[in-house]
């Protein structure tokens, strides 16, 4: 069997990390699996990507052409990322000659193949969705409800204003997608999302998880993990991801600042310290209530399993997320969770097993589970826990096995 999986980049993202772990799991076992991108970092020959001087520089103008034609006319108190996906795609004849029996897409946004484009595949689908954008309008993640009740002209929300790009993007969706597609969600969050959306809900949708390499992300020892990174040995060690630092209001960085206030003023003692990874002290406008570490951004997987290793937990303060690579990758190297217990973090998280889920969006409740990781994790073998956990639900061998049952079915179905 051939699968080819479309991503707008190989690396850059949570989105396309999760996708290159899912075809890396397909490839370990035997299984020809390529992936089609706009954007690569890796060396990789079973990646494809533009492969001449001109097809890049397209590339990179694609989606500039949608922000300034379409995307800067649309006035919005929603700051997340939008996408019109409406160029014709240079992809899809490739597709469609290509001898592959399965076209697997992932976060295809970006521009790299269009609405129209997408009910234009002659091959099986199936698409892996790693946010809301596929039953919303030009929005990746919103906290209003027109997807639910389809995009009228009655219930715009009252912070948007200018052309209505999320209503005329939804009704493109509903225009173009008439045959079912096979959705996986990784989340039971996000499933829900699918199944009650006005665009999707007679889709079929499985839950699949997002993949972890159990044999690399493993513990190493916290004391080795500190001296290697000149981290304290002595102190209680938080770890915070801050890939966006402020600017994206889904991440709960304003909780998280809140929080760590409330811990050092009422529950805390003076072992803790923080380390920041993602930005360096001066792309964060913010100072936290503890001594603090800022690692920068990290690009090497050797050296952020370090990082997690040397940490006693790790926080994920999101208001909304589906399932965070942070989350299983600090499970897989034995580390504790706090969390808020919204979307797909209580998939990853047992509350008191493998971490902490935290009231939303109660801080006093998120520091009250950050002192408690601290004072239970060894007693309670969390860490072991969430190992367990990772290997269990999230490693490779299951999750390359779930898609080939997925394959197979859409393939079956397929000749019917």
């Amino acid at each position: 069997m051939k699968i080819i999986h479309l991503s707008y980049s190989d690396i850059r993202g949570g989105a396309a990390r999760a996708t290159y772990r899912i075809h890396c799991a397909l490839r370990n076992q035997n299984i020809d699996s390529k992936m089609l991108v706009n954007k690569s970092k890796l060396n990789d020959s079973n990646i494809l990507r533009p492969s001449n001087k001109i097809e890049k520089i397209f590339t990179e103008l694609r989606p500039r052409i949608t922000k300034y034609l379409l995307v800067k006319y649309l006035k919005t108190g929603n700051p997340i990322i939008h996408s019109p996906s409406f160029l014709p795609s240079s992809w899809i004849n490739y597709i469609n000659n290509s001898d592959n029996d399965i076209v697997h897409l992932h976060w295809v946004q970006g521009e790299l193949i269009s609405i129209a484009d997408i009910a234009k595949i002659k091959k099986p689908i199936v698409w892996t969705v790693q946010d809301m954008w596929i039953f919303c309008g030009a929005e990746h993640y919103t906290e209003d409800y027109r997807w639910r009740e389809g995009y009228l002209d009655n219930n715009r929300p009252s912070h948007e204003s200018g052309f209505d790009l999320n209503r005329w993007t939804w009704k493109r969706k509903k225009k173009h997608w008439k045959q079912p597609i096979q959705i996986v969600a990784p989340s039971r969050w996000l499933a829900e999302c699918i199944t009650n959306s006005k665009l999707l809900s007679r889709w079929p949708t499985s839950i699949i998880p997002n993949t972890i390499n159990t044999d690399f992300w493993i513990p190493i020892d916290k004391k080795t993990a500190r001296q290697k990174l000149n981290l304290p040995i002595d102190k209680k060690i938080i770890l915070f991801g801050a890939i966006e630092g402020e600017k994206d209001p889904r991440k709960g960085f304003d909780l998280l600042k809140k929080s760590l206030e409330y811990l050092k003023n009422n529950l805390s003692n003076s072992d803790i310290e923080l380390v920041v990874f993602g930005k360096s002290r001066k792309k964060l406008d913010s100072k936290f209530s503890f001594s603090s570490h800022y690692m920068g951004h990290i690009d090497d997987d050797e050296y952020l399993r370090l990082l997690y290793c040397s940490s006693d937990l790790v926080l994920i303060p999101s208001k909304q997320d589906n399932l965070p690579n942070v989350g299983l990758e600090a499970h897989a190297c034995a580390i504790p969770i706090v969390a808020y217990n919204v979307g797909g973090l209580s998939d990853i998280i047992e509350h008191k097993n493998t971490g902490y889920l935290a009231k939303p969006f109660i801080i006093e409740d998120f520091a009250r589970g950050i002192n408690w990781v601290l004072e239970n994790n060894l007693s309670l073998n969390l860490g072991k826990n969430a190992r367990k956990k990772a290997m269990t639900i999230f490693s490779e061998k299951i999750i390359s096995k779930a898609y080939m049952n997925i394959y197979n079915q859409v393939l079956k179905d397929k000749t019917k």
